[in-house]
């Protein structure tokens, strides 16, 4: 791993911890300087350092990857056309999501319950402080493809097949989440991911399927009638009745 991208790698990692203390900083400031009541203040703290540590994080990144060497064997070689490329990401979002109703099928044969407490806090979190959309929607994904996939499984891939890198750089992105719990559910998206990039050799396009993916999710929770997601709900169940009777 290059220097550029070690650095990308730490970066993130800063930003990560930072959050130990960011927040108790502009909860102080909020609690003593602006005599917010302690739950507001949190929701205040919470929110606003998200969001700054984030876009700095962001910032940070692409600054460190202005002047990019090509460093992995994926970025070397020829792109697919922009409009393949463009196809691509269309199609990784459902692969994405059927990805994930393979691992979750999995996980309940493996007595692992449904529904993630990181997503189920962050959908309370952007409740609370609507901003946060930008976050889990759009400079998450970038940030995650950058760090997950283009540093660590390209750096991997320099070395080992697909399926090994894939796999290793996968189970790091799932631990990252703090839901071991789930690590079969995000190591099956991470794959994707890694698949999306080295098939377009594009960054752009597992960036692309991650933002929508995120991003539709979040609509689903918060826009979908009550009904039609009980609907939903059942032809999943149904797609992993049908897996496993076939298999």
């Amino acid at each position: 791993m290059n220097r550029r991208h070690i650095y990308i790698v730490l970066t993130y990692i800063a930003m990560q911890l930072s959050v130990f203390i960011g927040m108790p900083l502009l909860y102080a400031i909020g609690t003593k300087l602006l005599h917010l009541p302690p739950q507001e203040a949190k929701i205040q703290a919470t929110g606003y350092w998200l969001m700054i540590s984030f876009f700095v994080g962001l910032a940070i990144v692409l600054f460190l990857l202005r002047k990019d060497e090509k460093h992995n064997k994926i970025d070397r070689a020829a792109p697919l056309p922009l409009g393949w490329s463009l196809v691509w990401a269309s199609i990784g979002i459902f692969m994405a999501f059927f990805a994930q109703i393979i691992a979750v099928g999995i996980e309940q044969m493996i007595g692992v319950k449904p529904g993630s407490e990181n997503t189920q806090e962050i959908l309370q979190l952007i409740d609370l402080f609507p901003a946060i959309v930008l976050i889990s929607s759009i400079i998450g994904p970038i940030l995650e493809e950058i760090v997950f996939r283009k540093v660590i499984f390209g750096t991997l891939y320099n070395r080992l097949p697909f399926g090994m890198a894939a796999v290793i750089s996968s189970v790091i992105f799932a631990f990252a989440h703090m839901e071991p719990i789930h690590l079969i559910l995000y190591t099956a998206m991470g794959f994707v991911f890694a698949f999306l990039y080295v098939q377009t050799k594009r960054i752009i396009v597992p960036i692309i399927a991650h933002v929508m993916m995120n991003t539709l999710v979040v609509v689903a929770q918060r826009f979908i009638p009550e009904d039609l997601e009980k609907n939903i709900q059942s032809f999943i169940h149904f797609v992993q009745w049908m897996g496993g009777f076939f298999s």
